[in-house]
């Protein structure tokens, strides 16, 4: 009797699963015992069943596998291999897409964003039970089950009574099935939520590993815990079957095992569905491709570090930060490299495309920071450093992977088994390694500089994480910390007094809180309005500075009084200013912005309260001139929304100067390339003129800083100051630290006492070093995947990472990280606009793969931080752009959209329909292989190789040389990467080349064999062709293709040679010359067909041929012509021979002349009288449109773009006369 171990916890849906499938089986149930299984099974994750009694027992683990075998006894498994097929498809439908999205939602704190998904994902199977009772055939099967059990928890803790009014059909399915006899007996009566409740750690998922000792783990550590131990559990039980098949041959309960195993791969035995579904489609592929090991380098091959004829490929992701979400960004990213990584892959390189993440300091922080206080009230202060930063793990393993999640979903075929967090602890080691080395040889100092500050977020913040908002004059800004909005974008001028005159300098400024750090006046040495006041001062009215007036070329004379204040601690230029004319800097403004060594009133003030008070105190003194719009740009922190404050602070610094240089030169002496090459520009201006980098980050979230602040207690040594770089050691410990402070200061350790610097390093550092941080630098060899082939990225990061890995990857390890960098362009609206929540054209790109309603755009806007009118604006956007939401496009057709939209230029306008389109070209490819595999029939064996027999017809030679062609153009804009090049060769070949002449030919019963040898041959390139950019519906498609080699050929297109010009090298220019002419010889047919709407009616046609060449070529190819213009008869002409009367004429070509019998086709009479008719309807609609037009006001009153539109209109129907008048001539020749 076999034995069914389950989890004892009443919310194990794994385990209730497999215990409503045991219900079904009346006669053979199992035995059920919730107590851990025996040790001598070595598995430990449940469900698991054990069949039969003794040391030979078969043991099923794992949920999918249990319900799998029991369903099969119950016969819930479907009635015929068709419904198994659909049955396995929602089974892995639970596993991949409900489980992890419910899971998620209960585990998130009720985020609206995870609501917001897991509603999304329940809208799929809501439009799937639409015309149905259960989801496959007329009675419940597994299918009804897994799905169930998977949505149990929402249904019970998450979905109130408004979600689930909007699930009509999934809430009514979902009732009928909890009261079916099998669930009630396991499950009792379930009581739907009512308000919606965060589940306590009390009433989770238990799982296998209750017993370990320690502190109660978090939700997302369970799960994961109980993914890893199910992985492993899969994995002992394939290796000791491999080992038990090789030792012993197989017993009966192995063979039933055998049997009953659930598929390794997605069934494909079932007919094709009649249409494209991209849900349909994608599911279960992904899953089996990951675990067949497609992905990693490894495959196919012994060892990576054996030599590979065809080299090695090798990228590394740009991480996204762990608090991210799938943009449209993302996607076009992914979408590129994985296509180049297929295409490597396909050509039997030694692939490797490392995933990672980053720890994105301060965006993680400003979340937990927000967390923590939303749900207890407390700052990360209330906490501590410590025990903040245990908070933030804790948030990054509930909710880090989720990203992951999203790219799987776009099928991206990374290695997983090589993912990187920047923050683990290999990369950590590296980052601390890489500082150390570079601070001993004083690449990395500290100084005292000014950087871009956050009062908000009291760190500094690098120039990527600065917006720079567009005023166009006076606006008021929200600011946090401020209850009223602040005015910008005005230019107050003032003036100061010179000592010992009656004179005045008027001045200008945005900020004229600043004027209180002012210590100089300059002006340009060559005005000659201030040439006399040389050597003197002027005086600030609110303390007893007396400042100089300086003479420097950085002042433009032109612009107002040719006089600028200096405030050298807060502006940038006026810091170099006072560095080149030694001015003091005196620092206004505290980290948190409130005003410091200023006098009184201001002391103490906020920045902008003080902004009134100063200009207030200036008009009170007489000293204000004026106040007026000013368009400037004002930054603002992308993290905070607060303002930014330039603020002189002690930080560290990397001198980048040599660095920089290097880095140019690379590019100089051709060792890395930039495609596309106008980035150059860009490159060699930020390298010659790079400036040093500031790393420090006021953070506690990050890599805090390995450098400590020497004290020494030594009467002979003298004190140090923060600033001074000769006090600071670096050291991988503290003790490492000391023993180099007392060596530096000659004294014993026990007289050193250490302080580590309480910063963490900018995370573009850590980034910095990514492609060979991932790899064990320093304690492990390189040589095989560093350097790395190739970095593509958007060119918006250029500076921010690429030169940075350049730069560090060439100091630390004396190579260059890639070979070549290839930079996408950034994606805009179709408008063009950049995207922003605000304008509300953000787009979700698993909104585009799924579908979405514009109520259901509109709800995601409450999650965000918008405020209302902002919200209301993007609403009207999303109207506007979506008024019928988004459709489901499926992944397919989006990754294909963006590599068609990806020009090597600088912006993509990318619109949906577009995307629409594509999803509509794969239901075209779909019915393609469809129709082919009926004219191929069951029995077609395909020749071991791709080769010509001689005996091909003039139709099958040119779809083989367009074939050809397409081969060649996709390996050229692989190599180029000209993405829309390939794109467009595949997408030609497939829809007006193979769809629309091939398919559509005629061919004789002799032809026939020939014609299926062609037809399978492009089918089977075509989709090998497309497989890097529709990876989902070619795997779909081509695994029900027959193999040429079934033993030896790969079992995925995914790991299939991608077709190459050796092999296919039938291109024949005069077989695409000759089709070309006909074509335009079909094409004029079909013109003349319209305009005398011969829809049915066949008739014959003559064509007049210039010469006999030509007459040869219309006699070679008249089959084809005929049937693809639907004529009754080709009758070729020389230029000598007449043509019959009763013919409509149209020049084809300058070599031929299409000559359409209509005489005794049509009624001459009664079609002219419609064209008459028609005729009259246009003129008038002319006169009226005309007499608008001539109206005495109509330029004035009516705007300029009717007036185009009226224009327009009036240009079309003139057009239009004139194709009717033509058109009656003709008729009336023919009577």
């Amino acid at each position: 009797m076999a034995t069914l171990y389950v989890s004892p916890h009443p919310d194990d849906f794994r385990s209730l699963l497999a215990l409503i499938t045991a219900e079904f089986c009346r006669s053979s149930r199992p035995r059920t015992v919730t107590e851990d299984p025996p040790a001598s099974l070595n598995a430990r994750s449940r469900p698991i069943l054990v069949l039969g009694a003794g040391e030979g027992d078969c043991v099923l683990s794992g949920a999918s596998a249990v319900a799998w075998y029991l369903a099969l006894q119950g016969k819930i498994a479907g009635v015929d291999v068709k419904q198994q097929s659909l049955v396995w498809q929602w089974l892995s439908f639970a596993d991949n897409e409900l489980t992890p999205v419910c899971l998620f939602n209960l585990c998130s704190q009720l985020q609206q964003s995870s609501r917001v998904e897991l509603i999304r994902v329940l809208k799929v199977l809501n439009r799937a039970l639409e015309p149905r009772t259960f989801l496959v055939g007329e009675s419940i099967t597994l299918a009804d089950v897994a799905v169930a059990t998977a949505v149990l928890l929402p249904f019970k803790y998450a979905l109130e009574p408004s979600d689930r009014k909007v699930l009509t059909n999934v809430t009514r399915w979902f009732t009928t099935c909890i009261n079916q006899p099998q669930f009630l007996k396991v499950l009792g009566k379930i009581t739907l939520c009512e308000k919606m409740v965060p589940i306590a750690a009390n009433t989770t998922l238990a799982t296998d590993a209750e017993a370990a000792n320690g502190p109660p783990k978090t939700e997302a550590q369970l799960k994961k815990e109980a993914k890893k131990r199910e992985k492993l559990e899969k994995f002992n039980q394939k290796k000791e079957i491999e080992a038990k098949k090789k030792t012993q041959p197989p017993t009966e309960v192995n063979n039933q095992h055998l049997k009953t195993e659930v598929p390794v791969r997605k069934y494909v035995l079932s007919p094709l569905p009649d249409s494209y579904s991209p849900q349909y489609v994608e599911a279960a592929w992904y899953s089996w491709w990951e675990k067949q090991g497609f992905f990693k380098p490894e495959y196919g091959r012994t060892s990576i570090t054996e030599q590979n004829p065809r080299g090695i490929f090798m990228m590394c992701i740009p991480p996204p930060n762990v608090t991210g979400s799938l943009h449209l960004g993302h996607a076009l990213t992914n979408a590129i490299q994985d296509c180049l990584t297929r295409w490597h892959r396909m050509r039997g390189e030694t692939t490797l495309w490392n995933p990672g993440c980053d720890h994105a300091g301060i965006a993680t922080q400003v979340v937990v920071e927000k967390k923590l206080m939303r749900e207890g009230g407390v700052s990360r202060h209330d906490l501590g450093r410590e025990k903040f930063i245990q908070e933030v793990w804790k948030w990054k393993n509930e909710k880090g992977d989720r990203i992951y999640h999203q790219l799987k979903k776009l099928g991206s075929s990374l290695d997983w088994d090589r993912a990187c967090f920047t923050m683990d602890s290999k990369l950590s080691y590296a980052v601390q390694e890489a500082f150390i080395r570079m601070h001993d040889e004083g690449v990395i100092y500290r100084s005292k500089r000014l950087v871009n500050w956050s009062c908000t977020l009291n760190s500094a913040i690098s120039d990527i994480e600065v917006d720079k908002k567009e005023l166009t004059g006076r606006t008021l800004l929200p600011v946090p910390g401020y209850k009223e909005k602040v005015e910008f974008g005005v230019l107050v001028s003032f003036a100061y007094k010179v000592d010992g005159t009656d004179e005045e300098v008027i001045v200008a400024t945005t900020r004229i809180e600043t004027m209180l750090g002012d210590t100089a006046v300059a002006v340009h040495p060559a005005d000659p309005r201030y040439q006399h006041l040389k050597g003197k001062t002027v005086l600030h009215p609110f303390c007893d500075r007396k400042m100089p007036i300086v003479f420097d070329d950085f002042v433009d004379i032109s612009f107002g009084t040719g006089a600028v204040k200096i405030t050298p601690a807060h502006d940038h230029n006026d810091y170099e200013v006072g560095e080149r004319h030694n001015l003091a800097f005196i620092n206004i403004m505290d980290e948190n912005g409130l005003l410091i060594n200023v006098p009184p009133p201001f002391l103490g003030m906020k920045r902008f309260e003080a902004r009134k008070a100063v200009l207030q105190a200036l008009k009170d003194r007489g000293q204000f001139k004026e106040v007026k719009d000013n368009p400037m740009v004002v930054p603002v922190c992308s993290r905070s929304k607060d303002i930014v404050e330039p603020l002189l602070k002690p930080q560290w610094y990397v001198n980048c100067t040599e660095m920089g240089k290097e880095a140019a030169d690379a590019v100089r002496e051709g060792r890395l390339k930039i495609i596309p090459d106008h980035h150059l520009k860009t490159w060699f201006n930020w390298m010659d003129n790079i400036r040093d980098w500031c790393i420090s980050r006021q953070l506690w979230w990050g890599h805090r800083i390995p450098a400590y602040f020497i004290t020494v207690h030594d009467p002979f040594v003298k004190p140090g100051e923060d600033m001074d770089g000769h006090y600071w050691v670096s050291g991988r410990s503290e003790e490492e630290a000391r023993e180099k402070a007392a060596k530096r200061f000659n004294v014993s350790a026990d007289k050193i006492t250490l302080r580590q610097d309480e910063d963490v390093l900018d995370t573009w550092f850590s980034s910095g070093i990514f492609p060979f941080s991932i790899f064990g630098w320093p304690n492990e060899d390189l040589n095989v995947f560093y350097p790395g082939t190739l970095l593509e990225t958007g060119h918006d990061i250029l500076f921010f990472w690429v030169a940075r890995m350049v730069m560090m990857g060439l100091k630390l390890t004396g190579k260059l990280p890639f070979n070549e960098v290839y930079l996408h362009a950034v994606v805009r609206d179709a408008h063009g606009r950049k995207m922003s929540k605000s304008l509300g054209n953000v787009i979700d790109p698993l909104d585009v793969i799924t579908g979405i309603s514009l109520e259901g755009l509109h709800a995601q806007l409450m999650d965000s931080n918008l405020d209302p009118v902002e919200v209301e604006k993007a609403k009207q956007g999303q109207k506007s752009d979506y008024p019928n939401g988004i459709p489901e496009c499926g992944t397919d057709a989006l990754r294909f959209a963006l590599c068609a939209y990806t020009s090597q230029g600088r912006d993509i306008n990318l619109d949906v329909n577009r995307i629409l389109g594509y999803r509509h070209f794969c239901n075209k490819l779909w019915n393609a292989v469809k129709f082919t595999m009926k004219t191929l029939g069951n029995n077609f064996v395909p020749s071991e190789k791709a080769q010509l027999c001689g005996e091909e017809s003039v139709s099958d030679r040119w779809i083989l040389s367009r074939l050809s062609a397409a081969v060649g153009l996709c390996d050229a804009g692989f190599k180029a990467y000209d993405f829309p090049a390939i794109t467009t060769a595949i997408y030609n070949f497939w829809l007006y080349e193979l769809c629309d002449v091939y398919l559509v030919r005629n061919t004789s019963q002799r032809q026939a064999q020939v014609c299926r040898k062609t037809l399978y041959t492009c089918l089977d390139v075509g989709l090998r062709l497309l497989s890097p950019f529709m990876p989902f519906v070619t795997e779909e498609l081509y695994q029900r293709l027959p193999r040429r080699q079934p033993q030896s050929d790969p079992p995925s297109i995914s790991v299939t040679s991608y077709p190459n010009t050796e092999e296919f090298c039938w291109h024949s220019e005069e077989v695409d010359r000759d089709m070309e002419f006909v074509m335009t010889v079909v094409k004029t047919i079909r013109s003349l067909r319209a305009d005398y709407n011969l829809t049915k009616t066949r008739a014959d046609c003559y064509l007049q041929c210039i010469d006999s060449a030509t007459v040869s070529v219309v006699q070679k190819y008249s089959l084809q012509i005929q049937t693809l213009s639907s004529s009754q008869a080709i009758i070729p002409l020389t230029a000598g021979q007449p043509v019959p009367e009763g013919c409509a004429v149209a020049i084809a070509s300058d070599r031929c002349t299409v000559n359409l019998m209509l005489k005794g086709l049509i009624d001459v009479e009664k079609e002219v009288a419609k064209l008459m008719t028609k005729k009259s309807d246009l003129e008038k609609q002319m006169d009226k449109m005309r007499e608008k037009m001539t109206k005495n006001d109509y330029k004035e009153k009516v705007p300029v773009k009717v007036q185009e539109q009226d224009a327009e209109k009036l240009r079309q129907s003139q057009t239009e006369l004139e194709k009717v008048k033509e058109a009656m001539e003709n008729f009336r020749k023919m009577t």
